[in-house]
């Protein structure tokens, strides 16, 4: 074969020839991986944890289109219908709307990067792991990180709020709607107006409550929101939602320095999403794909459900589910049903049992999943989501009923 080759290869010129010696001198060390060899095993689940939650199957069967170059004409109209989708479930009317390419949390990144400047002053809620996050981010861009830190469960009122911005004086002050990793839905009603006399902007999180909560951007005064694609919206983790107001895009476009990342620098995203009336020229590859199950996401919840029947089926859903689960006698994490987050509720952790051994009861007896705690709330809680499409009755009652289960299964401490 090799004497073949290298017949081959003086006839077809040098570049082959060098090809064929590259090939005579180096052998492979790694073998093809056995386990590729096998086809792909996913498991049947219902994903009843924080996110991500189940693909709708409209939102399914745009996963399995295929694939157009991300700078066709089609891409941008696909696009441009993706803005025009997130300014209606953020309800605002700002121009520099768009996905960006990853997941919720590089929303957070991309607001904090494009916002804040070495030395300024930033304020941030951390009332759960998502604060936390926000402070770690400033502290990585140099900004003067100030964190009003509260135990899981714990929320921001606005003369605390207040408080901070008098004495702080930041440009910034980060807010998470739906603190998951707790359960805690955090009023925002007020704090916008709050922030703009105090001449801060308003950054917020919204990825675990969008669709499942009530929030109005403009009426509400938020300069920056940011969502995920993988909770309410039942779409592939991947892409992100972001908006700013145009105080927001102002504090951007007049920065003394350039954002230290690249990929999430927002002029460049601005202009490859058409916020900017300047052709749009090439920055990175977009997850086309990706980008087609985000659009038939915010289709859905246009078409067939309207914001506000979404916030209210989550609503009465999830009433329903604290009412079954208080029914096995277990505790709300979050005493004051206000502010109880629609969409991840929050249980205390029964006494006696380890968390563990429950979550992997259900994955193991019902292929249900539900999870833990996360961050600060770790070991504390257990958490249930119930986003978008399974938001159901049908759903809480068979989480009810494998919970009832394991209760009665699990080792039990009695000590």
């Amino acid at each position: 074969m090799l004497r073949t080759l290298t017949s081959a290869s003086v006839a077809l010129g040098p570049r082959v020839a060098g090809w064929v010696r590259t090939m005579a001198s180096h052998q492979l060390l790694v073998t093809p991986p056995e386990a590729l060899l096998k086809p792909l095993s996913v498991p049947s689940r219902l994903l009843l944890g924080p996110g991500p939650s189940n693909l709708a199957p409209r939102v399914l069967a745009a996963g399995g289109l295929q694939m157009i170059g991300h700078m066709h004409k089609e891409m941008y109209q696909i696009m441009d219908e993706i803005k025009q989708g997130i300014q209606y479930v953020f309800q605002t009317r700002n121009r520099l709307t768009l996905a960006i390419s990853g997941s919720g949390h590089s929303a957070l990144e991309a607001a904090l990067l494009n916002l804040l400047e070495p030395g300024d002053s930033f304020l941030v809620g951390a009332n759960g792991i998502w604060g936390q996050r926000a402070v770690e981010i400033g502290e990585r861009i140099g900004a003067r990180t100030h964190a009003m830190i509260k135990d899981p469960g714990g929320h921001y009122t606005k003369q605390e709020v207040e408080e901070g911005l008098s004495q702080h004086k930041p440009v910034l002050l980060f807010l998470t709607h739906g603190e998951s990793s707790s359960g805690v839905l955090q009023p925002l009603d007020g704090y916008g107006e709050l922030c703009h006399r105090y001449q801060c902007l308003l950054l917020v999180d919204s990825v675990a409550s969008l669709g499942g909560a009530p929030i109005h951007m403009d009426q509400q005064g938020i300069d920056v929101l940011y969502s995920g694609s993988q909770k309410v919206l039942n779409s592939p983790p991947g892409t992100a939602l972001i908006s700013f107001s145009d105080k927001a895009k102002n504090k951007i476009y007049t920065r003394k320095t350039k954002p230290y990342s690249f990929y999430l620098d927002m002029k460049w995203l601005a202009n490859i999403w058409g916020c900017d009336d300047k052709p749009r020229m090439y920055h990175h590859t977009t997850p086309v794909i990706s980008l087609f199950s985000l659009r038939e996401s915010l289709a859905l919840i246009a078409e067939e459900q309207g914001l506000e029947n979404s916030w209210r089926r989550h609503r009465d859903v999830t009433a329903y589910l604290h009412g079954r689960l208080q029914g096995l006698g277990l505790q709300l994490f979050v005493k004051d049903p206000t502010l109880r987050l629609p969409t991840v509720t929050t249980i205390a952790v029964p006494a006696g049992y380890d968390w563990r051994d429950i979550v992997k009861y259900l994955i193991d007896h019902f292929s249900i999943e539900i999870t833990g705690g996360l961050g600060p709330s770790l070991g504390k809680v257990l958490r249930i989501g119930l986003l978008g499409c399974n938001a159901t009755r049908e759903n809480v009652d068979r989480v009810i009923e494998a919970l009832q289960e394991a209760l009665q299964r699990c080792p039990r401490n009695k000590l």
